[in-house]
């Protein structure tokens, strides 16, 4: 009986009795992280780090069942250890290891080896067998360093001022806005933000400090917001506020805007690269530093990048989710945050 298995419901510990970011409804479903596509609804019982938590009851309801289990602590499940580990991903995000009689599996959720800022950064955990995803499992998926971001969204912000427009950041509720928060509160901006975001930065607020903000109303005056910044979630694109701020351009940040020609099929005036999730580098780097003898290649580029990890000596397999890829957590995301 191996360790994990996939099934219908997810992806399934038999010995711990124990599911992880299951899809269907289930009796114990430890969850990596807080995003709608890995934190769903009808679980029993759910486990999480002590940061996702007041997200999911946000997103799920005050009255789900929760247990906290924080980074290195450890639980038994029928002699199964079980450790959550930090992912990188958004505030709260944990892989989750499982260890029984020397075989040890890790299940990386989704993951970033880039320190943000806000999310306790990544760290390697030596395993046997090791669940990655592959949302952006292409070479040509490489992300610029935050510094570099970084200048690229002060020298935006200065053209704001100059022209006396207002800047509207179009960024996940959970993860991309609070990013963007902190580097445009370095800029001097005044940052304004959307209901969506606001209602998820009170629920990250029980446990990280997040920059000064105002939450948007439309009583705000043209005065007030001008040379500053408006973040919103993108299913705000072309609402009806948008059109009395007054003159304004528009910005999206994701890992897409890679992609050549993305910035216009998105209908925004700037593309900032920036995900929460590892590029093609990130990937690569994230998988060695394992030392997994095998190595299953979940939601995005999964044919690919599994080719790839087999060119490199290392066994891979694909393994079919229900996970989505940044744009479908977005879309999850404006659904279930509104």
């Amino acid at each position: 009986m191996s360790l994990i298995e996939f099934k219908e419901e997810g992806l399934f510990c038999p010995r711990a009795n124990v599911y992880i970011d299951p899809w269907k409804p289930v009796a114990k479903a430890i969850i990596t992280h807080a995003h709608a596509d890995h934190s769903r609804y009808g679980m029993k019982n759910y486990l999480a780090h002590p940061w996702s938590i007041p997200v999911m009851k946000h997103r799920l309801g005050q009255d789900i069942n929760t247990q906290a289990l924080d980074f290195h602590q450890s639980i038994s499940m029928n002699g199964v250890k079980i450790m959550l580990h930090p992912a990188g991903h958004i505030p709260g995000s944990a892989q989750v290891s499982l260890e029984y009689k020397g075989e040890k599996w890790v299940v990386s959720g989704d993951y970033k080896l880039e320190n943000d800022g806000i999310s306790t950064p990544f760290e390697p955990v030596p395993c046997t067998h090791f669940v990655t995803e592959s949302t952006f499992g292409l070479p040509v998926f490489d992300w610029p360093e935050e510094e570099v971001l970084e200048e690229q969204m002060h020298r935006w912000r200065a053209s704001l001022v100059e022209s006396q427009k207002v800047g509207v950041v179009y960024a996940y509720a959970l993860g991309k806005a609070q990013r963007v928060m902190k580097t445009m509160a370095n800029t001097g901006a005044r940052i304004f933000t959307h209901a969506a975001v606001e209602r998820t930065n009170e629920c990250l607020e029980h446990n990280i400090e997040l920059p000064d903000r105002t939450e948007f109303n439309s009583d705000l005056k043209k005065e007030e917001l001008q040379g500053n910044i408006i973040i919103a979630t993108p299913g705000s694109m072309g609402a009806r506020w948008t059109k009395k701020i007054g003159p304004h351009e528009t910005a999206s940040v994701s890992g897409w805007m890679r992609m050549r020609g993305t910035r216009r099929r998105s209908n925004v005036d700037m593309g900032f690269v920036m995900s929460d999730h590892a590029d093609w580098k990130g990937l690569n780097t994230a998988v060695k530093m394992t030392g997994a003898e095998k190595v299953f290649v979940t939601h995005g580029y999964t044919e690919v990048y599994s080719k790839w990890i087999n060119s490199q000596g290392i066994n891979a397999e694909v393994v079919k989710t229900a996970f989505g890829d940044e744009k479908e957590e977005q879309n999850e995301e404006q659904k279930e945050l509104k």
